[in-house]
């Protein structure tokens, strides 16, 4: 049972305001088949959408099929043999199962027609396929016009989806980031450029941060902090890695107490936020704390001899808890105490190799000459410097640092000397690496800088280029103006006299003087059309194409635009039809340039339509207050390449110089200016051997007027 005049086009403005309020791609597939089953009746129906990660086929709507028969069915479209991927691939209405074609599909046995939806844009694959079976023929022309409104809106969903778990992906990234710098003990943080902090972990703001409801003492705790870390961060950025460390005392907001941080920074450039510097915070607060109570235990040692034993244990237990090397000297220069990883330097055992032995002699010998040094530097209590130390076990070198300190009696003697070394071999792989990182940094920059330049260059290329395209364009049009209207002076004699002497005012002429004034006559009209339309052209670009708007009825006008071309219609032999809707409302608009539009398409529909049909058809969309006027015929057709070029100036889909049909091709760019003059849209619709359908939309008043 075919629909009512009117019901299809309502079914169909339904869904697509039913696809277009979805946000689902599964719901907007089932919203097109409920509608495909009631408007062709068809029992079994599957939408397949082409998702991209991996590249496969995936059911998202069923129409009269079991769920379990299409929980697990997908296509891999990497399998190009596939009868569905070639379906896909090859854009056009595809029987699969049947003639050789056999593919399992969840309709079960028997031929499946394959539609493809259509795509997001022209370079885009189909955004699916729409299997149907059994196919209602009745219905195929609703089965193609859901193919081609459903995949636009299917492709969207889909790759709205996408973008979703993309965005959901990278927040969960984001939080574990955040997770594991807080899981850090050490305060981190990144700074901008002037010192204002972005990102910071718990520690961090623990110390630098502070709330307005928090008390009055930690608040100012935190601001002198801030205080600190700023006048810390300037200096290390002043002395760069020159300085062996950058010390940095702090306020512990929670009780008050004294901290003292090791500052370690490193410049981060992002492209996006700029350069910025992360800081790592550790606290050396109970190193500077050992050290004291050790200076404090060898006074009561030497103070008190008969705690000597007691105070010797406690400093034992200290300083064997300690991970670096740590010795005691006498003034006389003789190690009188170290702790378990000074012993694998400086004491060699029974059973180790001469060579070991040789080792652990000089690194004794290495490490007298720097204690000795601290009594040549006079009041001097304390000196830091390197020492070059061999591992005897392994034999490698052993890059350390040495902080030597002098204790002192009451009475002003030196009583012995704390050395504590440090392993410097992280510290100098670190510090290599960091001048690695600005080495690449420099060469960054400066690729960034030589790229910068070249986009300049390029731009003042293109401004110059724009500049020069717009001197051109100006020039060709006062050249097509001028030229023009020197043509149009010459053809108007000729047209006089050629009519003149048509009329028999120079006394009769014979047959054939007539025929050849006739052709004189017929190519001087042609001439004058084309360069009306080239004025018309230069007119429009620039600016100076009048409007006159005036109410008018259509249906009159496409009666008179049907009587003038009567001639041609009469020598084409064509069937030239009308369709015009019964509720047609006045328009308002230049009704002498909307008859110009009409004829240009009419006549071009005559001209391309070598048998068969010519239909024009008028309608309204009350919703949008829009007329659309379609000139559509059975001719020759054009191909989609060639659909916007015959919109251009000068350009027919055939240019070559053996062309059937002739022309100056200005006729339809005369057309698409005109419509945007009156604030509609001319578009095509057309396959090669298939016919076209031009449609005029407009405006059934112009907005500003």
């Amino acid at each position: 049972m075919k629909p009512r005049p009117g019901v299809g086009a309502a079914s169909r403005l339904d869904l697509l305001e039913a696809l277009l309020t979805s946000r689902d791609a599964g719901q907007c597939a089932q919203r097109a088949l409920t509608w495909l089953q009631r408007q062709t009746g068809a029992r079994r129906a599957l939408c397949l959408a082409a998702d991209t990660a991996p590249p496969r086929l995936v059911p998202v709507a069923t129409l009269g099929i079991a769920a379990n028969r299409v929980d697990r069915f997908s296509v891999d479209l990497e399998i190009r043999d596939h009868p569905l991927t070639q379906a896909l691939l090859s854009s056009t209405v595809t029987l699969v199962g049947g003639n050789g074609h056999g593919a399992s599909t969840p309709l079960g046995a028997g031929p499946v027609q394959a539609f493809p939806l259509a795509p997001l844009s022209p370079r885009d694959l189909p955004a699916g396929l729409l299997l149907v079976a059994p196919f209602p023929p009745a219905g195929v022309s609703d089965v193609r016009w859901l193919a081609r409104v459903l995949g636009p809106r299917l492709a969207a969903l889909m790759a709205a989806r996408r973008v979703e778990d993309a965005e959901n992906r990278l927040q969960r990234e984001r939080g574990l980031l955040y997770s594991i710098i807080n899981a850090v003990i050490d305060p981190i943080l990144l700074t901008d450029a002037d010192g204002r902090i972005i990102i910071a972990n718990a520690r961090a703001e623990t110390l630098l941060a502070a709330d307005d409801d928090q008390s009055e003492g930690r608040r100012q705790a935190v601001t002198l902090n801030n205080m600190l870390f700023s006048a810390a961060l300037s200096r290390h950025a002043i002395e760069g890695a020159s300085a062996p460390r950058h010390e940095m005392p702090l306020v512990d907001p929670v009780d008050g107490s004294d901290l003292l941080f090791e500052l370690m920074s490193t410049p981060a450039t992002d492209v996006r936020e700029g350069a910025g510097i992360v800081s790592i915070l550790r606290n050396v607060t109970d190193l500077q704390r050992a050290t004291a109570e050790i200076e404090e235990n060898y006074r009561k040692l030497r103070q008190t001899e008969a705690d000597a034993r007691a105070e010797r244990d406690r400093l034992d237990l200290v300083i064997d808890s300690v991970a670096d090397p740590i010795l005691v000297t006498d003034p006389g220069g003789n190690i009188v105490m170290m702790n378990a990883p000074a012993e694998r330097l400086f004491v060699a055992v029974d059973g180790d190799s001469e060579e070991a032995h040789r080792q652990v002699q000089a690194n004794d010998a290495h490490f007298s000459s720097f204690v000795s040094n601290l009594f040549f530097e006079g009041d001097s209590r304390r000196r830091t410097g390197s020492i070059g130390l061999v591992d005897p076990a392994t034999a490698t070198s052993l890059p350390m640092e040495a902080i030597s300190g002098k204790i002192v009696s009451e009475h002003g003697e030196v009583t012995a000397v704390v050395t504590i070394l440090h392993d410097r071999t992280e510290e100098l792989e670190r510090a290599r690496l960091f001048e690695d990182l600005k080495k690449l940094s420099a060469e960054l920059e400066q690729k960034v800088r030589d790229a910068t330049a070249e986009l300049v260059r390029q731009n003042e290329l293109l401004r110059r280029s724009h500049i020069a395209l717009e001197q051109a364009s100006a020039l060709k049009s006062q050249f097509l103006a001028n030229m023009s209207h020197e043509f149009r002076t010459p053809l108007n004699a000729i047209l006089g006299y050629t009519s003149m002497l048509l009329k028999g005012v120079s006394g009769e002429m014979t047959a054939q003087q007539r025929r050849n004034l006739e052709r004189i006559d017929s190519n001087s009209h042609h001439l004058l059309s084309i360069i009306n339309d080239i004025l018309d052209i230069s007119r429009i670009e620039a600016g100076k194409m009048p409007l006159t708007l005036v109410e008018f009825p259509l249906p009159d006008l496409i009666r008179e635009v049907l009587a003038e071309v009567e001639p041609l219609i009469a020598r084409s032999r064509l069937t030239v039809t009308t369709e015009l809707d019964d509720a047609l409302p006045l328009v308002r608009s230049d009704r002498q340039k909307v008859k110009q539009i009409l004829i240009n398409l009419l006549t071009n529909a005559l001209k391309f339509t070598p048998q068969g049909w010519v239909k024009a058809t008028a309608a309204y969309d009350k919703r949008h207050e829009r007329l659309a006027i379609s000139v559509a015929d059975s001719g020759i057709g054009i191909s989609p390449k060639d659909q916007e070029v015959i919109f251009e100036d000068f350009r027919q889909a055939d240019d070559s110089p053996t062309r059937q049909y002739t022309g100056a091709g200005l006729g339809l760019a005369i057309c698409r200016r005109l419509t945007q003059m009156l604030g509609g849209e001319l578009t095509v619709h057309s396959a090669l051997g298939e016919g076209s359908a031009f449609t005029l939309a407009l405006p059934r008043a112009p907005k500003d007027d």
